[in-house]
């Protein structure tokens, strides 16, 4: 799909372009902000090709799309007016804010300011790590002029972080930019910064001023563009239009750097130092359970989006000390994740999950971790509980190592560098942590084993943990190995009594356009699915919403009750079977709530498909409107019949 088309999608799938308060992106997620979440139809983007996921977090409606999230952030700017500045005043996010409190609110806040600046945040922190590199080894020493020409490239972004974290938070709460930009260059004027080691008391208008450096800080400046906008907003209300354009950017000026240089930058400071230290402490406490329990969790936090709380104080602590020692431990949890589905690579026999296995462990290796996790690991459940012991392991050896980070990055291969400081010291502890998280985490995710896609060839995404045949399992497994080659002619029987209806009229895009396999669907009268032949139960779900059978010729028929009821996990639904258990035609298998299941809101109507459907010439319904379980639905075709003939007669029906 192109960008373009892509982006033309979401934007319908988020509630269209009035729906949309404001828009930022990290590395691989497009955060938006919405008026009404209620309004954007998550089931439908989450089957669209080009999206790995979507997650509603941190007050956000997040849709994740991989590498190619600058693309198409950019398509959306173009087929849409979503990223135009003009509407950045009007495009608030008060009313939105109104709507999320407390910690949702704030992840919100400081998602929204962070994320714009991740990738050239990255760059210049592989940079400035690849620069102590070479000053360690004595490759280019610091006083070369080409060292201090690179390292302005590299330093240049932590140094004026104020002055870009002016821009995306007036950006966020709708304030002039310039002038929010104009009150960060204050704090790093060199006439003021001059004021911090003078030998006078500094004050302002007899008012004490407690001065210290700015530079690379990150709290400041955002209480200050915070009270700015909301300053602006009412000088711009009571300020005549005539003279506002100036007026309210003088007062602001006069009134925000003094406030900012007596209130937020000493306040920001202390609370900035004050939870760095207290995270400092708990890893002074013990290196080895707060590196583990990190190791273990972090991935966790960013599945929730809560990890954005900890990245102000890796920034912070890099400013101000010069190094990290919490954020190494995180890397673990990456490098986990990358091994639990390079393990997943190695297992599958689906060629199509193969495949994703393989490109999703590329992108992790190189941090970017959520085609990893939601594409695979999470969905399987087991390789994610394999990623989350791989990195407890790797994440106690680099805490107990005591690595530290020298510049921000996000962790994967190219960012190694920004660990390795003076002397190399805890360096080896890094690259063991990150090779035991890995190599732990694939073993685990092979070993236990997991849950393989049924079908081959979806032309588009692998089911999230709807529609899988256990890999760990032979009995799931054989009928389908056995059966025989091309497939042979078979009359499946109706599974359900109800009306017969094409599967094009099911509202769910993979199974009306027959991804998943030829079939037709059943709106149901009676809350009963009986087996459609003699054979042998392949898939039995946990939540019992779905079933697959085999028959003793290798028909392998889906019947999957409702649309989106595996979100109801099991409740309205009572089965009969299990995973391998032999059943005979009209036997009983599932019972279900009709009444129930609707008034929760999710529709009953039932696809009833073969999914080995490419086995076959062709699928064959028997049957429209009205059909009782236990009639003739369904007729598998075998391959080479000549003109497609039916073959009802030459098999006897099961």
């Amino acid at each position: 799909m192109s960008h373009e088309k892509l982006a033309r999608e979401i934007v319908q799938g988020v509630g269209g372009e009035s729906n949309v308060v404001s828009l930022v992106h990290c590395a691989t997620r497009l955060r938006f902000t919405l008026k009404d979440n209620a309004k954007a139809d998550k089931a439908a983007l989450e089957k669209t090709d080009g999206i790995i996921t979507v997650k509603e977090s941190g007050g956000q409606f997040q849709v994740v799309v991989g590498n190619k999230v600058p693309e198409v952030y950019a398509a959306i700017g173009e087929v849409s007016g979503i990223l135009n500045e003009s509407k950045d005043g009007a495009r608030t996010n008060d009313k939105a804010a109104a709507g999320k409190k407390g910690f949702g609110a704030l992840i919100d806040v400081i998602s929204s300011i962070f994320a714009p600046l991740l990738g050239v945040m990255a760059g210049a922190g592989i940079l400035k790590g690849l620069l102590l590199i070479a000053d360690n080894f004595g490759w280019l020493p610091k006083t070369d002029p080409t060292y201090i020409i690179l390292f302005g490239a590299a330093d240049s972004l932590f140094y004026f972080l104020p002055v870009l974290l002016a821009v995306t938070t007036a950006r966020k709460f709708g304030g002039n930019i310039f002038t929010a930009m104009t009150i960060a260059g204050a704090l790093l004027l060199p006439s003021v910064t001059a004021l911090n080691g003078a030998e006078f008391d500094v004050n302002f208008f007899g008012i004490p001023v407690v001065m210290m450096s700015y530079s690379s800080t990150v709290i400041p400046i955002i209480l200050a563009v915070i009270v700015m906008s909301k300053l602006e907003k009412f000088f711009n209300r009571v300020i005549h239009e005539s003279v506002k354009n100036f007026l309210t950017p003088m007062i602001s000026l006069a009134v925000m750097v003094p406030l900012t240089l007596i209130v937020f930058g000493p306040f920001g400071v202390y609370v900035g130092n004050g939870i760095a230290d207290a995270l400092l402490a708990a890893f002074s406490f013990s290196p080895l359970i707060a590196g583990a329990i990190l190791g273990a969790g972090w991935q966790l936090l960013v599945i929730f989006g809560v990890h954005w709380g900890l990245v102000p104080v890796f920034i912070n602590n890099i400013a101000v000390y010069g190094r990290d020692g919490i954020k190494p431990a995180a890397t673990a949890s990456v490098f986990a994740q990358t091994g639990a589905a390079f393990g997943v690579m190695l297992k599958t026999k689906n060629k199509k999950l193969k495949t994703l296995a393989g490109s999703a462990t590329l992108s992790a290796l190189f941090g970017i971790t959520e085609p990893a996790v939601y594409g695979v690991t999470l969905p399987l459940k087991r390789p994610f509980i394999a990623g989350i012991i791989g990195g407890a392991v790797g994440g106690a050896i680099i805490g107990q190592g005591g690595t530290e980070a020298f510049a921000s990055g996000a962790p994967g291969l190219l960012t190694l560098p920004i660990f390795y400081g003076p002397g190399g010291q805890g360096f080896p502890a890094l690259i063991i942590g990150i090779s035991a998280s890995f190599l732990i985490s694939a073993t685990l995710a092979y070993l236990l084993g997991f849950k393989d896609p049924v079908e081959e060839g979806d032309g588009g995404k692998v089911p999230a943990g709807d529609a899988y045949r256990s890999a760990a399992t032979p009995a799931a497994s054989a009928p389908s190995a056995a059966k025989p080659a091309g497939g042979a002619a078979e009359i499946a029987l109706s599974p359900l009594s109800g009306t017969v209806i094409p599967l094009a009229d099911v509202p769910d895009p993979a199974f009306a356009a027959e991804a998943m396999g030829k079939g037709v669907a059943i709106e149901p009268s009676v809350g009963r699915v009986v087996a459609p032949f003699d054979g042998t139960v392949t898939v039995a779900f946990k939540k019992k919403h779905a079933l697959a059978v085999v028959s003793d010729s290798g028909a392998e028929i889906l019947v999957h009750v409702g649309v989106d009821t595996v979100k109801l996990d099991g409740l309205y639904f009572t089965s009969h079977i299990q995973e391998g258990d032999r059943v005979t035609a009209g036997q009983l298998l599932l019972e279900f709530d009709i009444e129930q299941i609707r008034a929760a809101g999710y529709p009953t109507v039932t696809p009833v498909i073969v999914t080995n459907t490419f086995d076959y010439e062709d699928v064959l319904p028997l049957q429209q409107g009205q059909i009782a379980a236990g009639e003739e639905l369904l007729e598998t075709v075998p391959l080479g019949s000549a003109d497609g003939d039916s073959a009802s007669g030459s098999t006897a029906s099961a």
